[in-house]
Formats: C-alpha cells, sequence, structure tokens
C-alpha cells in the first residue's frame, strides 16, 4: 500500500515513525507548504517525492490513502479533496473546528464510500485499551473520568517549540480527545455537559483555561481540566474511578491509582498509540472495513463540541 503524508511538522514525523514498522506500507510522498521542510523530511526518512501542494500527491495514481497532520482549519476542506479525488484519507484529530465542517467531511464520506478515519489516539493507547478491555468484559464501570490537559503555550508555538501559523485550541482540538474517550469508554449517550473559560489571551485571541463537565445516561460523568498555562509536566492525565478499581492512564504507561505499575505491553502488537492507529487505518482499507475512530464513529464528539462552544460568550 502507498500513502501521500502531508504536513512535516511534530506529528507528520509521529506517523513516519509509526508506519515504518508496518508491514508492506510505503510512504510515497510528503507535502508540506514549507519547501524545505518537505524536502528535508523527504530526505531524512527515504521518501520518494516531495512538494508544496496536496493536489500533487492526489493526482498520483500509484496512492492508495493520504494521511493528513497539517494545521486544524485546512483538516476537513483536505479530507474532502482526498475523498472526491478518490483516496482513502485518516486525519489528524481534529477532524474539523466547526460541525458544518464535520458535517461535510462525512457526507463526503459517505458519497465516496471510502475509508475516512479521525486521529483520535486514545482509542488505540494501550493503556485505555486495557481499561476498555475490562469494561467490555463487564469488569469495571465507570462512575468518573477526572481528566487534566495542561501545556505551556503562551506563544504561538506547536509541540517542536517551533512557530505556528495558525492558532491551537483547547475545545476543538485538546477537548475533542477526551470527549470522543469519555465515550467510547462508558458505550453511553452523552445527554448533559457544561463548559466554563478563562480569561482570552490578548495576542492568541483564545481562552488559556477551560473547565468542561458531562454527564451519561447512566449517570456516569467527566470532570475534565485544560489549560496553556500550566507550567509543568505537559501532556493529558486520566483518572478512571470506577466500581471496582482506579487506574491513571499517561499515553502508553498504565497505573492504579495506588501507582502500581500495569503492564500493558501484550494489550497489542505495540505500545505506539499512533503507531497502532496508522495500523487500523491500513487494516480498514485492507479489509473492506469501517476502522475504529471512523468519521461516522467519532461524529457525535463534534456535536458535542458545537453545544458547548454555543455557551460560551461571544
Amino acid at each position: 500500500m502507498k500513502l501521500a503524508l502531508a504536513g512535516a511538522g511534530a506529528f507528520g514525523r509521529k506517523h513516519l515513525d509509526g508506519i515504518a514498522d508496518i508491514d508492506d506500507v510505503e510512504v510515497v510522498c510528503v507535502i508540506d507548504p514549507v519547501a524545505e521542510a518537505s524536502r528535508a523530511v523527504a530526505d531524512e526518512y527515504g521518501i520518494a517525492r516531495h512538494g508544496t501542494e496536496l493536489g500533487d500527491a492526489l493526482a498520483l495514481d500509484e496512492v492508495d490513502a493520504v494521511i493528513l497532520a497539517t494545521p486544524t482549519p485546512l483538516h476537513a476542506s483536505q479530507a474532502i479533496a482526498c475523498l472526491e479525488a478518490g483516496k482513502h484519507v485518516e486525519v489528524e484529530i481534529p477532524l474539523a473546528d466547526s460541525l458544518a465542517d464535520a458535517e461535510a467531511v462525512l457526507a463526503a464520506q459517505e458519497r465516496a464510500g471510502l475509508v475516512a478515519m479521525v486521529g483520535h489516539t486514545r482509542r488505540f493507547n494501550p493503556s485505555h485499551q486495557w481499561v476498555h478491555q475490562r469494561i467490555a468484559a463487564g469488569e469495571l464501570s465507570i462512575q468518573q473520568m477526572d481528566v487534566q490537559t495542561f501545556f505551556f503555550r503562551r506563544t504561538n508555538t506547536n509541540a517542536l517549540g517551533q512557530p505556528r501559523s495558525w492558532t491551537d485550541h483547547l475545545l476543538w482540538h485538546h477537548a475533542a480527545h477526551t470527549v470522543d474517550l469519555f465515550a467510547y469508554q462508558v458505550g453511553e449517550e452523552i445527554v448533559a455537559a457544561n463548559v466554563l473559560e478563562g480569561p482570552h489571551h490578548p495576542e492568541l485571541g483564545i481562552a488559556m483555561d477551560m473547565s468542561i463537565q458531562m454527564k451519561t445516561s447512566s449517570g456516569a460523568i467527566l470532570t475534565l481540566s485544560l489549560s496553556f498555562n500550566n507550567d509543568g509536566p505537559f501532556g493529558t492525565f486520566f483518572r478512571y474511578i470506577g466500581d471496582t478499581g482506579t487506574y491513571i492512564a499517561r499515553y502508553d504507561d498504565l497505573v492504579t491509582g495506588r501507582d502500581e505499575v500495569i503492564d500493558v505491553s501484550r494489550v497489542d502488537v505495540s505500545m505506539n498509540g499512533i503507531e497502532l492507529q496508522d495500523r487500523e487505518f491500513v487494516a480498514a482499507i485492507r479489509e473492506g472495513r469501517e476502522p475504529n475512530g471512523s468519521v461516522r464513529q467519532v461524529f457525535s464528539c463534534y456535536e458535542w463540541l458545537h453545544r458547548l462552544e454555543q455557551q460560551l460568550p461571544g
């Protein structure tokens, strides 16, 4: 299978590293609007072609599918372009930064009948998979998910500390991970949600702190705190409070509420959540099936992000 990658930044590289461990898959083209970036990544990873326009990759007959690791405002339009060009597509989270755009991608996928998947990586991290398996087996019922998403982003930089040409967003990007995971893990419909935000940054124009609460039909609740102001360990930390145990997930690692390490190394074929996500994308294409994390499956997350946005002033 031959793939094209759009976006030569931090997460584009993470996908290239993951794909390198998947048999019979080759990235044949890398696209980035900065010519030097696409050339450098192509040289580093031994990729045959590079360029600055997504259309150049979509015009290649040999390209079966595209991974989009591009700025959030481009996700929806680029995903639609891929589908209309007859290419399967995996879009990095978030699918879109508005409900209307998310709806447009879903409609394009339904017209094309191709695999369209969103990078909701938490579904694939071995730590969260371990919890999901316990819930599916009836061994655990979640009472509350208490989640902290903390970064230090008082300047407009990416995960590598490089300047960004677009502004990240706590609600439409970072909250999307947890809102989707909450519904996925509990396996129930969300019936209530509330959001509060702190002051907006004078230059970035976005809220730097946010608090979200959600509730499912059975009464399970989510408490989510997000901050770009936190000066400390970066990342998202998940505490699952259940009826038979408490578990804390930190990316691909898992401990009990008493910090006892749980071995999740045998949960899947890899400990790399992004690699596992890419494996699912490739497998769904090969098997002609809907992937875990399809646009359809995660769509309700974006409906709830829209509802939350309506609660915010202005």
